[in-house]
């Protein structure tokens, strides 16, 4: 009989990808709460989203084997909580905030990979005068506790960028700041950590001087394994916007070997297993100085082709074995191209979508560069100051995954993707925001 696995927000981008999987036959992966419902609502009603989470996986008519995601916030910390209602192993809510509460997080890391942690505080927005929270020098960048894709993230320069920065945090915070703190709800906090509630944002040191890179691994048994790094490439004026994932890293293996052996002392440190992570650092080559960015409890789902691409398997594979308790016998380097990427493509200024590709344009991109995928993430007249969860400073318009033999042909392959998909917009001046 096929094991039950309940896939939190299953789209079907990443339901093609679990299909393709070898011997996904053997399994019957369920959705519960979609795409729609944990991933892009309108409003959060966490009461609500857990309320019918708990009902349908108690009405499924097979027993259930494994619950997984591959997305942030709800869904990653909400995955102990459903696993708690069925008796299924996996790490503790508590491990998990403390990866995922940004400041709990830095708490947690200071105390083991100190070296690796930039100065950070906590800040009330909300408070009569939040700069008096804040002993950092500038520039240090600004963000909510609970946030993901960089969103309300702000590089603060000076006064004036703060003042601007706190204004916008208070009008968008709630959106993430309501259903986190009914997450906060069932986890036991310490009392360090308990009145950094959902509103509360953390400023931090800048760090991001260097280069970019995450590692992909899981624990299982308290063994923590790291079978893929991959490089983050930035653009834009802060340098804070992602422009692609590079697989595999071009780092020096000592410093990925620092990196993963901080990992280690980390997710030990935290009581995270029977789970997959990334987590993302950055090297100052000059200094060779390593600073641990963030961690995340899941695998990341825009690197599943990637791996697909050069290793012969996305690793939605490790997320299903690590979660019915097997050790995954993951591929290496047995995939189609040497090298892969997900570039995004990102604009700068607001304007209107006035062109998006075709169905028949996307088919002789495909042809041309066999194993491509294209995800458009905006339609033909969508205001680009309209989208939801962009960060502060881009919009991310699409994704586009391509694999190539070399780094300078990858970069070559996504310029004449670009050309073929024939993306259109019409700026709009700040004046008519």
């Amino acid at each position: 009989m096929a094991e039950t696995i309940v896939v939190v927000g299953l789209d079907d981008f990443n339901e093609r990808m679990l299909d393709a999987l070898p011997g996904a036959d053997a399994y019957d992966f369920v959705a519960v709460l979609g795409y729609d419902e944990i991933v892009r609502p309108d409003r959060y009603d966490l009461p609500a989203l857990l309320a019918s989470a708990e009902a349908r996986l108690r009405a499924h008519p097979r027993p259930i084997d494994a619950i997984v995601t591959f997305w942030d916030f709800p869904s990653s910390t909400i995955m102990p909580i459903m696993r708690g209602w069925l008796g299924l192993p996996g790490p503790t809510l508590e491990a998990v905030l403390k990866c995922e509460h940004k400041y709990w997080s830095r708490r947690e890391q200071a105390a083991i990979v100190g070296d690796m942690v930039p100065g950070f505080c906590a800040v009330d927005p909300f408070a009569e005068d939040p700069a008096a929270q804040v002993d950092l020098a500038y520039p240090y960048w600004l963000k909510p506790v609970k946030a993901h894709s960089s969103h309300l993230g702000f590089k603060i320069r000076k006064a004036g960028d703060f003042a601007a920065a706190i204004e916008q945090i208070r009008a968008g915070i709630h959106r993430l700041a309501e259903p986190f703190d009914h997450i906060l709800s069932f986890a036991d906090l310490p009392p360090e950590i308990a009145p950094i509630d959902g509103s509360h944002c953390i400023a931090e040191a800048m760090i991001s001087a260097g280069k970019q890179c995450t590692l992909e691994g899981y624990v299982l048994d308290g063994e923590v394994v790291v079978y893929g790094v991959v490089d983050s490439r930035r653009e834009g004026a802060h340098r804070s916007s992602f422009s692609r994932y590079q697989y595999p890293s071009q780092l020096p293996r000592r410093v990925q070997q620092r990196m993963i052996s901080a990992a280690e002392r980390f997710l030990g440190h935290v009581g995270y297993d029977r789970a997959p992570f990334n987590i993302e650092f950055y090297w100052d080559e000059k200094r060779d100085q390593i600073w641990l960015l963030e961690v995340n409890a899941r695998i990341s789902k825009s690197h599943c082709p990637l791996f697909e691409m050069v290793d012969g398997r996305s690793h939605h594979q490790v997320m299903i074995d690590v979660a019915l308790g097997r050790r995954p016998d993951f591929p290496h380097r047995e995939g189609r191209h040497k090298h892969a990427a997900k570039f995004m493509l990102r604009l700068f200024e607001d304007g209107v979508v006035t062109r998006v590709p075709t169905a028949d344009d996307i088919a002789r991109v495909k042809e041309r560069f066999p194993g491509t995928r294209v995800r458009l993430m905006v339609e033909e007249g969508d205001r680009l100051a309209h989208l939801r969860m962009q960060d502060s400073y881009s919009f991310e318009i699409a994704e586009i995954f391509i694999g190539a033999e070399s780094q300078k042909e990858l970069v070559a392959n996504y310029r004449t993707c670009l050309d073929m998909l024939d993306f259109r917009h019409e700026p709009m001046p700040r004046a008519a925001a």
